[in-house]
């Protein structure tokens, strides 16, 4: 059942949004495994799991149940993904301590490397806010890895608010839909 409404596809002048499909699955791993490459490559651990083929956050889950979102650029290749859970996860809950009802849950922001630089996550974070809209959802909610400085900042540039630090070491953010 479709519960969204997707008010403007475009995300910028290259890129445009689209709820992802079982045919996406492929390229959205590879993406999501590249993405932790880099990350290694930068002496950071996060996402390290997808290395080792595990898909912790159930990403070709989501995308069967119609939780992630891809943006694609003008040659219709992937340069994004983003997962937007409508429901607390187990880790959400352990991060928040309760399920938002209003809240949508925003997990596995990546970028394709080729993408990169020309500020793309901070589109999509704003197409997230201002064009789609979920069905009695208000807020959106995020994690990150509190030692992560630079995408600490990145989050609380984009008008994300921070809401504190989890024993586990996790700074969460929210910010209300338009």
């Amino acid at each position: 059942m479709k519960n969204f409404t997707i008010i403007n596809a475009a995300v910028n002048d290259e890129v445009l949004a689209y709820q992802a499909s079982a045919e996406d699955t492929q390229e959205v791993m590879g993406l999501l495994v590249n993405t932790a490459q880099w990350l290694k490559s930068k002496g950071s651990t996060q996402w390290s799991e997808l290395l080792e083929g595990k898909d912790v956050h159930g990403m070709a889950r989501s995308i069967l149940e119609g939780d992630v979102f891809i943006f694609k650029n003008k040659e219709s290749k992937i340069a994004g993904v983003v997962m937007l859970p409508q429901k607390a996860s187990a880790w959400d809950l352990e991060l928040w301590g309760e399920d938002h009802q209003a809240a949508i849950y925003l997990h596995r922001l990546a970028i394709d490397r080729n993408a990169a630089g020309k500020n793309l996550g901070g589109d999509i974070l704003n197409w997230v806010t201002n064009s789609i809209s979920f069905s009695g959802k208000s807020v959106i909610r995020l994690d990150c890895i509190a030692s992560n400085e630079s995408l600490n900042r990145f989050y609380r540039g984009a008008g994300f608010t921070f809401r504190g630090t989890s024993e586990s070491g996790f700074n969460i953010y929210d910010k209300p839909k338009k």
